[in-house]
């Protein structure tokens, strides 16, 4: 009876690709199969001593309660030197809204923003949130492509073809996932001049700002000129202090604009955990090295697979500039993506996640995280040789 009662927008809703995996792993796990999960984004560090510290003792001390539903002030202000330190912008306590996990934070945006109808350009290959939310708004995502050969770098040209009179926002992500790339200064001052001669909102995804290797850096579109009063940085904890599983991410954007940004998240969630927001106070405040230690073991388990992965004949990558994954290309397989991951988890027993889970240019590839153990990772390493060495039987 209540299935009958269901909005027709959920009929064609999907879930998560990744999370399918995950599930199709977890059952061959129920049986007894070992498998190497390399299908989620989620760091296999532990939240590091002093933020559990942090959290304890603001239980202890009867923080939980209701907070504002922007936040905590100490927090904001937190964020806010946070933001001017390492990224060059300067926003009040007024313009950041902390939210329950980036995941709201990017359907918070999405439904102040967009209109039904409205058009909003993403990048392809994306995490998939960006592509379905705004289905579920009746609004209508335009792709733009991120492609290997442009070393997945936009090309400019197209994005400005794609722009029509609906056209509201942009999205960008950098570093990206599932590609691992970084947006470059030239890249990030082009899309910036569109925006600026178009009037277009900037969505912009810096969750992992702070992963980068070999040198690469990091630029917040924001801070680039006249860009502030037109973008949405989205922001947050899971990623850098390893703290997936606490739910906290932050919005900062023009002072005009975030009290519907609060309104709506106050509707959605009242507010983030009060006792979470005191411990990400202390990650932001007292950090000593431990960021720099998980960055390192990212770099030395990156370097590896990439040397490791491009001598097994049929696949190769590139090597990524942040995040912690790889989008391997195997279209020398002669499999599709959705085949050579089903191939992977049943014959290797290593959970990988099909490209085309982020789009159509996805196609051809497979989308692996590094966030796990050397030994994982050397034995997935042969595992997936092994598999590919069978194929040729």
């Amino acid at each position: 009876m209540l299935k009958e009662k269901l909005a027709k927008r959920m009929n064609t809703f999907p879930l998560s690709g990744i999370r399918k995996v995950q599930a199709e792993a977890k059952e061959l796990e129920s049986h007894g199969e070992n498998i190497i999960h390399m299908e989620m984004g989620m760091p296999d560090f532990d939240t590091p001593e002093y933020i559990k510290k942090a959290c304890i003792q603001s239980i202890k001390d009867g923080h939980v309660f209701y907070t504002v539903g922007a936040g905590l002030l100490d927090l904001r202000k937190a964020i806010s030197k946070k933001l001017e330190k390492e990224n060059h912008l300067t926003y009040s306590t007024d313009e950041i809204v902390v939210t329950i996990g980036l995941s709201a934070g990017i359907f918070t945006v999405y439904a102040a923003l967009l209109d039904a109808e409205d058009e909003v350009l993403i990048p392809n290959p994306v995490y998939p949130p960006y592509l379905n939310i705004p289905h579920l708004l009746g609004a209508k995502t335009i792709d733009y492509s991120l492609l290997e050969i442009n070393n997945y770098q936009p090309d400019i040209t197209e994005i400005e073809n794609k722009i029509t009179k609906k056209t509201k926002a942009i999205v960008i992500i950098s570093p990206n996932n599932p590609l691992g790339s970084i947006l470059t200064y030239d890249s990030l001052q082009h899309i910036a001049k569109l925006a600026i001669q178009y009037n277009l909102a900037v969505i912009t995804d810096e969750i992992y700002e702070r992963i980068l290797f070999d040198k690469a850096v990091h630029y917040s579109i924001a801070s680039f000129p006249h860009m502030k009063e037109r973008t949405l940085t989205l922001n947050g904890f899971s990623k850098t202090y390893s703290m997936t599983g606490w739910r906290l991410g932050y919005i900062a954007g023009p002072k005009e604009i975030m009290p519907d940004i609060n309104k709506l998240h106050g509707h959605m969630n009242s507010c983030a955990t009060t006792f979470v927001q005191d411990a990400a106070i202390t990650a932001l405040t007292e950090e000593h090295e431990e960021v720099e230690k998980m960055v390192t073991a990212y770099q030395q388990r990156k370097d590896y697979l990439v040397r490791n992965l491009n001598k097994i004949e049929g696949i190769s990558c590139t090597n990524p500039q942040g995040a912690f994954y790889l989008f391997l290309n195997i279209k020398k397989l002669g499999m599709t993506s959705e085949e050579a991951a089903s191939y992977f988890l049943h014959t290797a027993h290593v959970a990988l996640v099909p490209g085309t889970v982020f789009g159509s240019n996805g196609a051809g590839y497979i989308r692996m995280s590094f966030a796990n153990s050397m030994k994982e990772i050397k034995t997935a390493c042969f595992r997936i040789q092994a598999a590919v060495e069978k194929l040729k039987k």
